[in-house]
């Protein structure tokens, strides 16, 4: 192997060409008169029979309904068995991952979601859903895996070693890494997968975990990529998909034009694709009959979804005008090529071996063959994307994005055959160039992102085209954000999850709202005087993670917030079998009996069974209930309790614009409203998400004025703000009219001394 490069890179390409068109073409030309192309392109692969689908399919080429039953069978037994599974275990891995950890990011607890049962169902179930080969992608569920890791590791070190690893902000700070590694590790992208992680699950990002970020995506990609080596699937540690576009002149500036209408398209084509998707899934839930089968029947859907995209791509079938024969990876490499298929001929000097031959047709040209893969894999992906299996959508949208960018570059291949001309040199159109293109531009769009610009560069090992994907990235960011929301904010809407919106747009000044018209007033609290008996009453009437301490029900003084689990922990350890039995003792001994005693309960030995005394224990019974009864009303030791003294308050004035800054800054889920000190009510995610999205009406918020109509503070003023304003003049004015006052009586008694002056100067001696 280390004799292979002994001459210059340039000559041993065009000689490997020149032997490969002479000899290996004429080879596999006859080879192909013989067997099924596809046979003998797995046949030639070391790894072959990885691919059972195909090679089941190719393996049975006598028989055609024999072919159709093992390309068919194999796919909906995988998802059917992923979709099964992961219901029974764990329902939380369906899906993406990404909004979820996105709400999770936010400061909102969801349960099970990051448990071993969840890691479980998540893995095998992507491993099958991926290995049916339907239009999923991995990027989302990834992501989930990497986080769900992270906090497994976290809670195995916090039993381990305890402190800093028990830390809530520390488990935040691992997740946001954990993010990085799931895309780092997925496309071999550390920079991108960083950049992707922030503009994914982050508003705002601490720039001191940006050196975790890289550090644990880097080492993922590396991981990920040595793996491939010693697999022997790579000799090296390379790109995942090495494009070979010109370095000295890869595009001219004629086609930047060109470009911007492709990023322009794929705005619309990634809005397009987020409204199906949740059209989808909107409309199966509507429609009730539909939606109660597919509850009963869970299996249903997903078996009937992958059938029918199978029976689409069969290659004899359907598929063979739309290359249902390649896999995604297969397809992105075909895509990626630099040559050029409307015409013969390449756009280098070297032909290397790809899977372009499935994209060609004896019946119908490329053109056909390209419309019919893009409008096909589009709605596919956006259905295949619906099942309740763990799957994401990145991958589907990057392919698509490819092929209609191929298709645009094969259009200006077409226009222009002879290339571009420029100071008298002609350069051919690389239509590869474009496939990079349209794939960061649709992802892009989809997911709401200009990382993917990034990522393309380190999945491609290039760079020659910067400036058109750049170009392309953000128009179709701007197109696609000014239609529909990413498609994790759809999920996030369509799951009902609690996820603080975005504000729009140039409406920050528009939100005359403030705290006090959204927070909910009756606030559940306690007191430094409480009964254990009101705490009991407190913890079995509502669900609150954290509650309000306050000085005491007069002065509702805010001194801090104490945690559920603290109150929980300080009712049982007044209310405990060990007080309980201590009780019984002391009683016990003061009735001269030893009922107790031989129940073990004291520092002797147990006495057998059949000397407990019955009667005795049925008379215990009315004394501990009199007792617990006589504990309730004791007034509650706080001195055992770890109590937050600074928890997060905002004042009734707080504006809605701040408010959700302040909220997703720290990620809080609730914070407390006082007024000079005192509690006077609380605001959640629940009361800000509604009073952004105009629809207010939980029971005991004040809304003021109607927030489904958010009106202009530039144009008019509230009502509270006159009363301010005029409280204001009229202070204002009566000091101004104590002023004068004043200065008058100073001048009038200046002048009387002026005068008393010049009448004693003149007066005689």
């Amino acid at each position: 192997m280390y004799g292979r490069y002994t001459q210059e890179l340039g000559v041993y390409a065009k000689e490997e060409a020149a032997r490969l068109r002479d000899g290996g073409g004429l080879r596999r030309s006859a080879n192909a008169r013989s067997r099924s192309a596809e046979l003998l392109e797995y046949e030639k692969d070391p790894c072959a029979k990885c691919h059972a689908q195909k090679w089941m399919y190719g393996g049975l080429d006598s028989n055609m309904l024999l072919q159709y039953l093992a390309w068919v069978t194999y796919p909906v037994v995988l998802i059917t068995f992923s979709a099964g599974f992961t219901q029974i275990l764990a329902p939380q891995a369906v899906g993406s991952g990404i909004p979820e950890m996105k709400t999770i990011l936010r400061g909102v607890v969801l349960k099970e979601y990051l448990t071993f049962k969840t890691f479980v169902a998540k893995v095998i179930g992507l491993t099958c859903a991926l290995g049916s080969g339907m239009p999923l992608g991995k990027e989302g569920p990834f992501v989930h895996v990497a986080s769900l890791c992270a906090a497994l590791l976290s809670k195995f070190m916090a039993a381990l070693f305890g402190g800093i690893y028990m830390n809530e902000l520390r488990n935040t700070e691992m997740l946001s890494a954990a993010c990085a590694v799931g895309v780092g590790c997925c496309f071999a992208a550390p920079i991108g997968g960083v950049l992707f992680s922030i503009e994914v699950t982050s508003t705002f990002f601490a720039v001191r975990n940006y050196w975790r970020g890289f550090f644990a995506a880097t080492f993922s990609a590396f991981i990920f990529r040595v793996l491939a080596v010693w697999n022997q699937d790579e000799e090296t540690i390379t790109a995942l998909f090495k494009t070979r576009f010109r370095l000295d002149f890869p595009f001219d500036l004629q086609e930047l034009p060109a470009f911007a209408i492709l990023g322009i398209a794929c705005g619309f084509g990634g809005a397009l694709f987020v409204y199906l998707n949740r059209l989808i899934v909107e409309c199966m839930r509507k429609q009730k009959t539909i939606n109660k089968f597919l509850l009963r029947k869970r299996l249903v859907f997903p078996a009937m979804v992958t059938l029918i995209i199978s029976t689409l791509t069969f290659p004899p079938g359907f598929g063979q005008f739309m290359a249902g024969q390649l896999t995604q990876h297969e397809s992105l490499v075909a895509l990626f090529d630099n040559r050029t298929w409307c015409r013969q001929g390449v756009a280098e000097e070297f032909d290397y071996i790809s899977h372009s031959h499935a994209w060609k047709h004896p019946q119908i040209n490329v053109f056909i063959t390209l419309i019919l893969f893009i409008v096909m894999k589009f709605w596919m992906s956006a259905v295949a994307t619906t099942m309740p299996v763990p799957c994401g959508a990145f991958m589907p949208v990057f392919l698509i994005g490819a092929a209609f960018g191929r298709l645009v570059g094969e259009t200006m291949a077409a226009m222009f055959p002879d290339g571009i001309h420029a100071d008298g040199s002609v350069y051919p159109i690389v239509p590869g160039g474009y496939a990079v293109v349209g794939a960061a531009a649709l992802s892009g769009a989809v997911t709401h992102t200009v990382s993917t610009a990034v990522i393309v560069f380190e999945l491609t090992g290039q760079i020659s085209h910067i400036l058109p994907v750049m170009i392309a990235v953000i128009l179709a960011n701007a197109v696609a954000q000014s239609l529909q929301p990413s498609l994790y904010d759809s999920i996030i809407r369509i799951k009902k999850l609690p996820y603080l919106p975005e504000l729009g747009m140039g409406h920050h000044e528009k939100y005359n709202i403030r705290v006090e018209d959204i927070m909910v007033r009756d606030v559940r609290f306690i007191t430094l005087s409480s009964s254990y008996r009101d705490l009991q009453e407190v913890l079995m009437t509502g669900q609150l993670k954290t509650l309000a301490l306050v000085e005491s029900t007069d002065s509702m003084i805010l001194l801090g917030s104490i945690e559920r689990s603290q109150l929980q922990s300080l009712l049982s350890l007044h209310l405990g079998p060990t007080r309980r039995l201590d009780h019984l003792r002391r009683h016990a001994q003061d009735n001269g009996t030893h009922t107790l005693g031989s129940m073990g309960t004291m520092d002797s030995p147990p006495s057998p069974p059949s000397e407990v005394s019955l009667t005795h224990i049925s008379d215990s019974l009315p004394q501990i209930a009199e007792w617990e009864e006589q504990q309730l009303d004791e007034p509650v030791d706080f001195n055992n309790c770890k109590i937050d003294p600074a928890p997060f308050q905002l004042v009734e004035r707080t504006s809605l614009h701040k408010t959700h800054t302040i909220f997703s800054l720290l990620g809080l889920d609730h914070a407390y409203v006082t007024s000079t000190g005192r509690l006077v009510g609380v605001v959640s995610l629940r009361e800000l998400r509604k009073a952004i999205e105009g629809s207010v009406t939980v029971t005991g918020v004040k809304v003021r004025p109607p927030l489904a109509s958010f009106r202009d503070s530039g144009n008019t003023t509230s009502v509270s703000e006159v009363t301010e304003l005029h409280k204001l003049w009229n202070r204002h004015r009566v000091n101004v009219w104590v002023c004068v006052y004043v200065h008058f009586v100073f001048v009038c008694m200046w002048v009387h001394e002026c005068v008393t002056c010049q009448n004693l100067a003149h007066a005689p001696i």
